[in-house]
């Protein structure tokens, strides 16, 4: 049954590759159940209010769960969904800490941008803008996003670290070698990994990251190394006030958050002292649609909404192309199989995310970590749902797989999606240039939306001036108008002020 239904021999796929896929793509995205409550709970609203950390992680992973559940079955696609990092720092810094505005009036934003799209799908919009794209564009899409994970890999795991001062934005480690006993298990896991593809060991990322998070409770256990960072919400109400007892970092005075260059990512890998913990579902429904309105004016309100909807439509797309390209999923035109259907459920999860509170819900590029695990079918996306779920009541046991250790299966993803680039004719300009900055902004602006909107333009520019017009779609003239219209609020924004 299962055979038939997710057509699981037909995309050369077994049910244990599925599983395998699917529990590869939760651990390398389970992060964001710990993460989301940092980025929402550790900040005010615009009332000087709070968010409780526990509900958000409860919310976060139920969201998640029965979104991906949904995409698994509805789709058949090796998907999965959860809070969408940077729209979710944008909707707690640029929208629920403006004056007056509370977190219900923020997430009002969240469910009526995932109306309008899912209204964009019903009408065949987003599905009609997704395949009026060329298809080396699409490849570019897809090779960007690679080095795009890639990168976030090499900043979780240390290897890649953000220079505060300096000419430069990024550096090696602490800017001239690496520190630390996490980085030690990344480069465990990341050869660990390669060796195990080179011999064609089957289960090759999770048992990666397997072994990585033991060696990692190890050396936690042994010296006491604590988190490389949290912020000052997390100091003062969680830790109260106090570093715990064993850590190496320090407070900084400035800022409140607390500083540990040599600690772990995100997550302390402990062995848990209590495995199952009741969820606090008290975030759901809290939501006001048009609170935001009335909070902070009509034209305002529009123009964070218009925000929140390109980011979400084009992320996905992108994602979506990606994913499909690594499971070798796309036809000659480059289209995806069912997208209609991924697109749909992709919208509700939108406002789903914002109906429970925890911001919109998107398509986690981390998904093409389960297709590297060999994940081609829905499957793969109901185990990693199933697993969501299970963590809403077993989140001490998910919290203890630190960055370091997930961090080698994105390194080694990125690369396999970087192998389709021979696919982009670099002879036409008009592909070539748009597709160059499509693939190197990605990583450069932390942002798939950005890259893809570059690309989009520049094609259509280059089109122009070649006197070659009537080769792009009327669709990619109106979205890269919209792009411009995005690219400049700052300055429309001043104008309309």
């Amino acid at each position: 049954m299962l055979d038939s239904y997710f057509k699981i021999s037909e995309r050369g796929s077994t049910i244990g590759q599925e599983i395998r896929g699917g529990f590869v793509t939760f651990f390398a995205m389970a992060y964001i159940i710990a993460l989301n409550p940092l980025i929402l709970g550790g900040k005010e609203d615009g009332t000087g209010k709070m968010l409780d950390m526990a509900a958000i992680a409860a919310g976060t992973a139920l969201v998640a769960g029965v979104l991906t559940l949904l995409m698994g079955v509805v789709s058949n696609f090796p998907l999965a969904i959860a809070t969408g990092l940077g729209l979710n720092t944008f909707v707690a810094v640029s929208i629920a800490a403006l004056p007056k505005m509370t977190w219900a009036d923020a997430m009002g934003l969240v469910v009526l941008e995932g109306l309008i799209i899912i209204f964009l799908v019903l009408t065949g919009f987003r599905k009609a803008v997704f395949s009026a794209v060329p298809t080396q564009l699409k490849i570019a899409i897809s090779v960007g996003i690679g080095l795009f994970i890639a990168l976030i890999g090499l900043v979780d795991a240390g290897f890649v670290r953000r220079a505060l001062d300096g000419p430069v934005p990024v550096k090696f480690g602490d800017g001239t070698s690496l520190i630390g006993w996490p980085i030690i298990v990344f480069i465990f896991g990341l050869f660990l990994s390669i060796g195990l593809i080179v011999k064609k060991v089957k289960g090759a990322l999770l048992i990666g990251i397997t072994l990585s998070t033991v060696l990692a409770i190890i050396l936690e256990r042994v010296y006491t190394i604590g988190e490389n960072y949290a912020p000052k919400g997390v100091v003062d109400n969680v830790w109260g006030g106090k570093i715990p007892e064993g850590y190496r970092g320090f407070i900084d005075e400035s800022t409140g958050n607390y500083i540990n260059g040599s600690g772990w990512g995100l997550n302390v890998p402990k062995v848990p002292t209590d495995v199952v913990a009741s969820p606090d579902f008290s975030l759901l429904g809290q939501f006001n649609l048009l609170g935001s309105f009335s909070a902070i004016g009509i034209v305002a309100a529009s123009l964070l909404v218009f925000s929140l909807l390109l980011a979400d439509f084009f992320d996905t797309m992108g994602t979506m192309t990606a994913v499909g390209h690594e499971a070798g999923l796309i036809d000659k035109d480059g289209n995806v199989p069912n997208a209609q259907r991924i697109l749909l459920v992709d919208s509700i999860a939108a406002a789903a995310g914002g109906a429970a509170g925890v911001s919109s819900n998107t398509s986690y590029i981390e998904s093409a970590a389960g297709v590297g695990e060999g994940a081609r079918t829905g499957l793969a996306s109901v185990v990693t749902g199933v697993l969501f779920l299970l963590s809403t009541l077993i989140a001490p046991v998910v919290k203890v797989i630190p960055y370091e250790a997930a961090a080698p299966a994105l390194i080694i993803v990125g690369f396999l999606m970087m192998t389709q680039i021979k696919g982009i004719d670099w002879a036409d300009i008009g592909i070539a240039l748009p597709a160059f900055f499509m693939i190197i902004l990605m990583p450069f602006t932390y942002s798939i939306a950005v890259g893809i909107g570059a690309g989009f333009v520049t094609h259509v520019v280059i089109r122009l001036l070649q006197g070659r017009m009537k080769e792009v779609h009327s669709l990619l003239w109106i979205i890269s108008g919209l792009f411009m219209i995005y690219f400049l609020q700052s300055p429309i924004n001043a104008l309309i002020g």
